[in-house]
């Protein structure tokens, strides 16, 4: 009994590859999600491998990030979607019904099977005890057509809890503590498996906290095991047939062992700008708030509604304080409804939301210039808010609700003894909220709107490649800042050619103009670039304006594999403080990488201003195929 959990289900899943640290493996996978942002992109790259039906045991559209209809580009593609789904042998979760990652752990996902999801967060259903993550959306599209899903085999970090969490102290203190101590960049290559005799104290709401926010450290996925507290769960969403028992093994061999007391933990805050930027909320009493938002993806459900309910019952928010109410689900509503949360809510003052991302995604809610606004969502990116200005810390809906009542972030142990959340036997649910596929695809039109431009077609990779320097960027430059979403820019992720105008939008708007008068050109950073979401538009829009290579210190993962998906070189320095010496404007040539890549070279010579230095790439021989032949659509064509 030497086994993690982790390996189980690699193991189980592995179609190709050996379980080797550093080798590439391909898995099989069960399940997969899409969403309205990246989902689009998904069903014509889908449409474009010319297959009639999706092949995994369960696929999922989720409409849930452009909900916001301020004209007809975003109903034109629900309409696209939905008509998609309906072909193509998908169920639909249309607008209003909720979170994808959260809906699909309620309704649809199984202990024991792999979901890849075009969202991030899809690392969200490990909680279930499921191997759970996001990717680009040409992987999954991928995977909808029963191809395997290919990573390097990680590195299996196990999290040994002991202990129960205080009273007022929750999961998202627990992930948030994790971001303190290992930053938004120490999960890069990993999967963290929670075990230990702590973890039978976490309520489903606090794993599934951790989960999602685990792909914030950077890790791939986060897996607990599937016991009675996941029995529990299934049973009152009706599903307890899907629970099988999996727990890691009795003398498990970890690469990596991090032990926690959970009794030691307390109220964590997330501070601007990034979810690593952690201090405990006692620290920061004498700040003051002007905009709170409880849920979304992060904290969203019904464990955290009826707590900020109950600390608000008979009470009225701060005058000073906007507060918004985000179910991530429309069952999470209907259920807070039934048990009279939602009255406490209304009469508290808080503005209740359709179920959704909202303002997680920049979709509405952006604060007042320079406003400080505390969300229970997973990330506070300068910017991502829709207000550049503003100051965004991240918490839960405890720390939340208790900042909305005092009007300063406020620890909630200072309200006294924290509120009883009741449950009821079952969670109520209309299964009419998911609408199924037709039985006869053929009878299904796929309905286009005028912003649905064709997918765009690449060449094969040159023989040398050449331009000058885009842009040169810091560390940590995430997804938002190569290509922001929020109401101004997300409307347009079906038409490439208009959305690639907003690339690095809040980083220098003038690159796009000028990587276009360039026709081709290399974009320089620094650690961790490209982390955050999974979008690959951030690598898909930056090739349509032709950029052809990326050299940085180091790559987060979805972001890296998105790029060689779209025929992207991506090299990192072999000697870091090559970067120093490097500027906007200068010259790069990369000369003979075709023959580079078919050869296996893992050093590649790059020229700055005729100044050699060298380049390292990391990738897989079936990778190298895919850049030679200009993306991984071309690949598999």
């Amino acid at each position: 009994m030497k086994y993690t959990l982790t390996e189980k289900l690699l193991q189980d899943h592995l179609v190709s590859g050996n379980l080797k640290q550093g080798e590439e493996i391909g898995l099989k996978i069960d399940q997969t999600l899409t969403q309205d942002a990246t989902g689009t992109m998904v069903y014509l790259e889908f449409e474009s491998l010319g297959l009639s039906r999706a092949k995994p045991e369960i696929a999922v559209s989720y409409i849930d990030h452009n909900i916001v209809q301020n004209d007809f580009k975003n109903a034109d593609d629900h309409r696209f979607l939905q008509s998609s789904a309906s072909k193509y042998g998908v169920k639909l979760s249309p607008p209003g019904n909720g979170v994808s990652h959260h809906v699909h752990r309620q309704r649809f996902g199984i202990p024991g099977k792999t979901l890849l999801g075009s969202d991030s967060h899809t690392t969200t259903g490990g909680c279930l005890g499921m191997l759970a993550m996001g990717a680009g959306g040409i992987e999954v599209a991928m995977a909808m057509a029963g191809k395997p899903y290919y990573i390097v085999t990680p590195h299996i970090w196990g999290c040994y809890l002991e202990g129960e969490l205080p009273p007022w102290v929750v999961g998202k203190d627990l992930i948030l503590h994790l971001l303190r101590d290992y930053s938004v960049k120490g999960g890069v290559g990993k999967i963290m498996e929670f075990y230990g005799p702590g973890v039978r104290s976490l309520e489903m709401a606090d794993r599934a906290m951790i989960a999602n926010m685990a792909v914030d450290m950077g890790l791939t996925a986060a897996v607990f095991p599937s016991d009675d507290v996941t029995k529990r769960y299934l049973e009152m969403n009706s599903r307890g047939n899907d629970w099988i028992e999996l727990t890691t093994g009795k003398d498990p061999q970890f690469d990596s062992v991090t032990e926690l007391d959970l009794s030691r933990l307390e109220p964590m805050v997330a501070c601007p700008h990034s979810p690593d930027n952690v201090k405990p909320a006692r620290e920061l009493g004498d700040i003051e708030v002007q905009q709170v938002i409880i849920g979304s993806s992060a904290s969203g459900g019904y464990r955290d509604f009826m707590s900020a309910a109950g600390m608000f019952k008979g009470k009225m928010k701060h005058p000073e304080v906007d507060l918004d109410i985000n179910p991530a689900s429309r069952q999470d509503l209907q259920n807070v409804m039934e048990m009279g949360g939602l009255n406490d809510l209304v009469m508290a003052g808080a503005r209740i939301c359709e179920a959704g991302c909202l303002g997680c995604i920049g979709m509405g809610q952006a604060p007042g210039s320079g406003a400080v606004s505390v969300r229970t969502f997973p990330r506070n990116f300068k910017g991502r808010s829709g207000t550049v200005d503003a100051q965004v810390y991240l918490a839960s809906a405890e720390t939340a609700a208790a900042s909305a009542l005092t009007g300063r972030i406020t620890d909630p142990r200072t309200l006294g003894d924290p509120p009883k959340v009741g449950y009821p036997a079952h969670f109520s649910f209309n299964p009419a909220w998911i609408q199924e596929p037709a039985e006869d695809p053929d009878g299904v039109e796929i309905l286009r709107g005028p912003n649905i431009k064709p997918f765009p077609k690449f060449p094969e990779m040159e023989e040398v490649l050449e331009g000058p320097v885009l842009l040169k960027v810091e560390d940590n430059i995430t997804t938002d800042h190569i290509m922001p979403a929020g109401t101004r820019v997300l409307p347009f992720r079906s038409n490439i050619p208009k959305i690639s105008e907003f690339v690095f939008d809040v980083v220098d708007p003038t690159l796009p103009k000028r990587a276009q008068e360039a026709k081709s050109g290399v974009i320089v950073g620094g650690e961790n670039y490209g982390q955050g979401s999974s979008r690959e538009h951030a690598a898909l829009a930056p090739r349509y304006l032709g950029v052809r290579a990326k050299l940085v210190k180091s790559f987060a993962r979805i972001h890296k594999s998105n790029l060689i998906n779209f025929g992207i070189l991506p090299l990192t320095f072999a000697d870091p403080a090559d970067y120093d010496g490097i500027k906007q404007g200068d010259s790069v040539r990369i000369p003979n990488i075709r023959k580079l890549l078919k050869e296996g070279a893992t050093e590649i010579p790059v020229f700055i201003n005729n100044r050699e230095i060298t380049g390292l790439i990391d990738i897989s021989q079936r990778h190298r195929e895919m850049l030679l032949k200009g993306g991984l659509l071309n690949a598999s064509s």
